[in-house]
């Protein structure tokens, strides 16, 4: 089995100390971590971490259930990039003069579906969103005009199957947590709960 880009997406109460613990069940198995983005979800008190890792599928699935295993996680997905709609951010810094010619700028943006998000005497910053392979063209095209400066932001995605998971977050926001905890007795018999 030959390893592949996976993305893995983690939906976690918003606790301190959270990404440290979850930072070092990779590192504890030598995985480098692509790229790691965090944010807000839909539902507000729970978080969305989107961890990009370049594994075998079986690896990825022992990782996503040891993470599940975390107090605050409530659900960990991992997906191939056909699975996902993703997209970065990237930014461009250039010297100004080199690319002053506005009709070369113009055509540059149009054909990279990128924007110029500051123009100083000194340099200009542009910006595009896409895949890694779309936002990497930009940088060879960009560097005959001197790139200064270049960085891209973690991926972010949405998963294209994950609307029964949706639904489960909207309960779990309308369900006040009790005062004691309670062994789940049909844990163990999903089979017959979840047959009908």
């Amino acid at each position: 089995m030959s390893k592949q880009e996976f993305t893995v997406t983690v939906y976690t109460e918003n606790q301190i100390g959270l990404l440290n613990r979850i930072a070092i069940i990779f590192s504890r198995r030598k995985i480098n971590i692509e790229s790691l983005n965090t944010s807000p979800s839909e539902v507000e008190g729970i978080h969305r971490f989107t961890i990009v890792i370049n594994e075998v599928e079986e690896v990825v699935k022992k990782l996503a259930r040891q993470i599940e295993k975390q107090v605050e996680v409530l659900k960990a997905y991992y997906n191939t990039n056909e699975e996902i709609v993703w997209q970065e951010l990237a930014m461009y810094k250039v010297p100004t003069d080199e690319i002053a010619e506005k009709v070369k700028v113009e055509r540059l943006l149009r054909e990279y579906g990128a924007r110029a998000v500051v123009i100083r005497k000194d340099y200009t910053i542009f910006e595009t969103t896409g895949q890694r392979e779309e936002t990497d063209k930009l940088i060879s095209v960009l560097e005959p005009y001197g790139l200064i400066e270049f960085v891209r932001s973690a991926r972010v995605a949405i998963i294209k199957a994950s609307s029964g998971f949706h639904e489960k977050l909207k309960e779990f926001e309308q369900t006040e947590p009790g005062e004691e905890v309670i062994e789940n007795e049909f844990l163990d018999k999903q089979d017959e709960v979840f047959t009908m």
